[in-house]
Formats: C-alpha cells, structure tokens, sequence
C-alpha cells in the first residue's frame, strides 16, 4: 500500500500570516524609527501607570526603566510568532537570527539617523528575547496541532479500515 500524500498547505493560512506580519512589522518600524521617542510627553501618564501598578501588586523595584524593557520584549513576541509560523517547520529557528539581526538593524539606524532616539544593547537583548518567546509559543502550536492531526488520520484509518465502530 502506497502511504498517502502529504496534504497540500493553507494558502490561507500563509497569507494571513503574511500579511499580519507584514503589519506587525510595519507598526514595530514606525515605533521604533518615529523620529523622536514614543513617550516623550507622556512622563506623567507613565507615572500614573506605574503607581496604578505599584498599588496593585507591582513591586517597587518596576520602575519606568522594567517598563520600557518590558515593552520592548512584548513588541517582539508577534514577531518571533508570526515569522516562526511562516518558515517552514524545518527552519523556524531562522526567525531566532532574522528578529535579532531586525533589532540590530534598528538600533543602527536610530544611532546613524535619529538624533533625538537612543541606540541600546539593552533594546537588542529585549527585542531578542521576546522574539525567542514568540518562536517557542509557534513552535509549540505547530506541535500541537501535528500531534492532533496524527491522532485524526490514525482514527480515520482505523475506522476506514473496519476496525472502527459500528
């Protein structure tokens, strides 16, 4: 018996991640190459936030500088998610060197281009681990969804074959 053909894949499914990759990294561009930075007249909005979160739970120590860390991580996770999903399984680390060599290259261009914008490390190491967080969570879906469909072909087999219920 001749194993079955491998199903073909979603187009669909590769174009809507495309284009909500191609969106995501328009708006993390426009964040992050805006000439002056983001939350530059909102100090006290920041402020406010962080004594909303400090009442709340938050830990002292989470200052603004955590906070803009942390942003920086989030803003990478659909990144990393994203691109990982639209590699081929068999390459989904490449989106582990294509989102850090990304922040790498912003960084650059804040540092040769934007006077009032400030290139750091620690933006890189932030952007990277949150494009690390997005390619595991990917990478976990892809599992997951592999292992279900395994389990949907061995019981359409099963039951095609006559072992199935009646």
């Amino acid at each position: 018996m001749r194993a079955a053909a491998r199903p073909p894949k979603s187009l669909v499914r590769e174009w809507f991640t495309g284009a909500a990759l191609a969106l995501c990294l328009t708006l993390v561009l426009v964040a992050t190459m805006w000439p002056t930075p983001l939350d530059q007249g909102y100090e006290g909005s920041i402020d406010r936030l962080l004594a909303v979160l400090h009442r709340n739970g938050v830990p002292e120590w989470f200052g603004y500088d955590k906070l803009e860390f942390s942003a920086n991580v989030l803003m990478f996770v659909p990144l990393g998610f994203l691109l990982s999903l639209l590699l081929p399984a068999k390459v989904w680390w490449l989106a582990l060197l294509i989102c850090p060599g990304l922040s790498i290259a912003i960084e650059l261009a804040q540092a040769a281009l934007l006077s009032s914008r400030f290139a750091t490390v620690s933006d890189v190491v932030a952007n990277s681990i949150g494009a690390i967080i997005g390619s595991l969570v990917a990478v976990s879906v892809r599992a997951l969804v592999h292992s279900r469909d395994q389990k949907i072909v061995a019981r359409a087999l099963w039951e095609r074959n006559g072992a199935g219920p009646v």
